[in-house]
């Protein structure tokens, strides 16, 4: 079934089958994993045919990149009050607290739904992993946005580099989660977000910054991060 054109559902009957096989799969594969699901799981409970489930995807490394989109979707959308202003210390500091609370109501259960799916597919499907690196993209580039505008406004340091800066930021923060899973913890997400906030106003404009080019950026990336810390939290 690989050679087969996937086909976008044009009727809203068609919309919500194929939308119905997408959430099926995704709450079958948050519970099971990628292995433990097969297509016939996905027909059985969406109630759907092989062929409807075959007119939509082409395979099952189809449905799952297409679970990893609406994974992500969904993901976002649980932070939609705050990604899009994330452009003052105040709305990033509210951004991470919001992110702590989430994990403190889950007991520190289930980790990140987009990192989860890294670990199954990234060595297996490149087609995944491409769409994995896709996602934090999107997650990141709302910060670094917010940064750009908070740089534009002599808020940062003109050598700081906001992109760098939403990335560690977003190393924290997978790195927290994945801590707070294993340890069921939500501390530890604490913990690892307020290093990246410490970090991110040690490029503020009265701080040191991350840098594109030389000094820092130069150095190993562990020590450099080492020496970010100690500068903000010294």
């Amino acid at each position: 079934m690989g050679a087969m054109s996937r086909v976008e559902p044009k009727t809203t009957k068609g919309r919500a089958t194929r939308d119905r096989v997408l959430a099926t799969a995704a709450d079958l594969i948050t519970d099971r994993g990628v292995a433990g699901v097969s297509l016939d799981d996905v027909c059985a409970h969406a109630r759907v045919s092989r062929s409807q489930l075959y007119h939509y995807f082409d395979d099952k490394a189809d449905l799952v990149r297409a679970v990893v989109g609406v994974t992500t979707d969904a993901v976002l959308a649980g932070q939609d009050e705050h990604l899009d202003h994330l452009d003052s210390w105040a709305a990033i500091e509210a951004w991470c607290d919001q992110l702590v609370s989430f994990q403190q109501a889950r007991n520190g259960a289930g980790g990140c739904p987009i990192g989860s799916l890294v670990g199954q597919l990234a060595e297996r499907d490149e087609g995944a992993r491409a769409a994995l690196a896709a996602s934090f993209d999107r997650w990141e580039r709302h910060l670094a946005h917010g940064l750009e505008r908070m740089a534009a406004r002599g808020e940062l340091r003109p050598d700081a580099d906001p992109a760098a800066l939403a990335t560690a930021t977003m190393a924290s923060l997978q790195g927290g989660l994945v801590l707070t899973q294993a340890r069921r913890d939500p501390r530890q997400l604490r913990i690892a977000l307020d290093g990246a906030l410490a970090m991110l106003r040690s490029g503020g404009a009265t701080g040191s910054a991350l840098r594109t080019s030389g000094g820092l950026a130069d150095q190993d990336p562990v020590g450099r991060v080492a020496q970010e810390l100690g500068h903000a939290l010294g």
